[in-house]
């Protein structure tokens, strides 16, 4: 049975949010309508200015996106996908890109998880030699055109369960496992792993993460910082 190592996506290896991205090449296309980066505007400023959280920018960012992605043809959607991954593939954490190289070369199965599109997840994550990609997958029609409709939310939605699933279907094992994440959204899989590691995590992870003794690590610039944990041990990979 293979080890198995989970990560995150969004702002745990790449540098960004591919939905964010992906919203501003759909609104710069013209595919979505110009004033739609108006309905997120106010949470990115608040959230530039320290004013607001990042959750309130990404879920406006979201309602944006689920708004505007109905009566969308797939092929405008792979495309602004396809740019995504050509220009931004390497726009990814030292720490985290290291990492996923490392566990493949030691055999581990790679899980990546996101929420945002799956077809823009699955081409950034190929360069990553991911074995596995889960991102938010949306029903389209006869005609290829997107209804609007987020198929299979019982199981994207919760982390926890794509891993559990994961396990028994990819015949893998959680001994030595490993799960990076940088969100309270990621707890539900970092708590099944051997290994948790807190990657930038806000502060709502980072609480969560030291009162469990769970590593802790901090890329800013090109300083890696992992602050010991109460025990005293830097911790393990």
């Amino acid at each position: 049975m293979r080890k198995v190592a989970i990560f995150d996506i969004d702002g745990t290896i790449f540098r960004s949010s591919l939905l964010i991205e992906l919203v501003n090449i759909l609104i710069d296309r013209k595919i979505f309508p110009d004033n739609a980066r108006l309905e997120y505007g106010r949470e990115h400023l608040a959230w530039l200015d320290r004013k607001g959280s990042y959750h309130d920018y990404i879920m406006a960012v979201v309602n944006v996106f689920e708004k505007y992605i109905k009566g969308v043809r797939k092929a405008e959607l792979e495309s602004a996908a396809a740019l995504i991954v050509t220009h931004q593939e390497n726009r990814v954490y030292r720490y985290t890109r290291d990492l996923t190289h490392k566990l493949k070369n030691d055999g581990y199965y790679l899980l990546a998880i996101s929420h945002s599109p799956k077809l823009v997840v699955d081409g950034f994550a190929e360069s990553l030699l991911f074995d596995k990609v889960y991102g938010l997958k949306y029903e389209i029609d006869e005609r290829s055109i997107f209804t609007g409709v987020i198929l299979d939310k019982e199981l994207i939605f919760h982390k926890a369960n794509i891993l559990e699933r994961a396990v028994t279907k990819e015949h893998l094992t959680l001994e030595n496992s490993v799960g990076v994440g940088d969100t309270e959204s990621d707890i539900s899989f970092l708590s099944m792993v051997a290994n948790p590691i807190a990657f930038n995590p806000n502060n709502l992870l980072y609480t969560h993460a030291k009162s469990k003794g769970w590593k802790v690590v901090v890329e800013r610039k090109d300083v890696i910082y992992q602050p010991a944990r109460p025990d005293g041990r830097s911790g393990g990979l």
